[in-house]
């Protein structure tokens, strides 16, 4: 097991936490579309050289398919260990020391109505020789809808306030510029807000960096499920689902490629199913 330091024990408190309301208010939708799917719960080591099981951390992945959800993954995890050299210079702090604690949420899911927008939320405490937060959300609808869009904004909006207010314009630059597939030309949503390397120098700022990213967990928890309620019983036509699966290609490609979690995941000895869980059960490219 890894020892914990206070903050660090805070940060997992509060991610697993997050965790099992976003699933029971999931589940909630679910038994409200008559399905009775729940989430599956599967434990996972991280797994490194000269580590025995447990020594590295690890976490809990959390995996539904339902009615409303056609696939949503729940993820925390708690791990540390080394950096492999090569990687370690990536990392804010990493450099000269390649040791590191992470842990953390992520969740995306993709719906089985095209008019329910999908959505990617995670936050994150890392320690190097720093500390400090990151995360954000985005929401990744195949047909927009322009309510959709500013109530979501709103949300992140009213959540950023009291910690400046300039906070979400800068954060929200942040997601536009993040959430982008340069190959393609186009964004692989309508945005949200993304932050990073919130560093915590004393507990002052940890305390108000973890007052933020709280802050963020509660304002996805309360305006998706919104969302969701709002879009899930559409009819929708043969073309509209088409256009999600063409969609979904795009946002595995920037995923696949871009996303700075799933390399992450894939060069700290992460599970393969909790990282690559992001991508959609059903694709097409043309």
């Amino acid at each position: 097991m890894i020892s914990l330091d206070p903050q660090q024990q805070a940060a997992r408190d509060w991610f697993e936490s997050l965790r099992d309301r976003i699933c029971a208010e999931f589940e909630a939708i679910e038994a409200e579309a008559g399905s009775g799917a729940r989430f599956a719960y599967t434990p996972w080591d991280r797994e490194a050289e000269g580590l025995a099981p447990g020594e590295g951390g690890g976490g809990v992945r959390g995996a539904m398919t339902g009615a409303v959800f056609e696939k949503v993954g729940v993820n925390v995890s708690t791990v540390a260990g080394q950096f492999a050299p090569d990687f370690a210079g990536s990392i804010h702090g990493a450099g000269d020391d390649p040791s590191f604690f992470a842990t953390g949420i992520s969740l995306v899911a993709h719906m089985a109505n095209p008019h329910v927008p999908a959505v990617h939320m995670n936050t994150r405490f890392l320690v190097t020789t720093r500390r400090w937060f990151g995360g954000g959300a985005d929401l990744n609808p195949p047909i927009p809808y322009r309510e959709d869009t500013e109530a979501f904004h709103a949300r992140f909006r009213a959540a950023c306030a009291p910690f400046g207010p300039d906070v979400y314009e800068r954060y929200a630059k942040w997601a536009e510029d993040y959430f982008y597939i340069p190959h393609r030309g186009v964004h692989r949503g309508v945005g949200g807000i993304f932050y990073d390397h919130l560093e915590c120098g004393d507990d002052a700022e940890f305390d108000r960096n973890f007052e933020l990213t709280r802050a963020v967990g509660e304002a996805f928890l309360d305006i998706f499920p919104q969302l969701v309620r709002r879009r899930m019983g559409l009819p929708f036509t043969e073309d509209e689902r088409e256009q999600q699966l063409i969609w979904r290609g795009r946002y595995a490609e920037f995923n696949l490629v871009y996303d700075r979690g799933t390399l992450f995941g894939l060069k700290t000895g992460g599970n393969i199913d909790a990282i690559l869980m992001s991508l959609p059960p059903l694709a097409k490219w043309r």
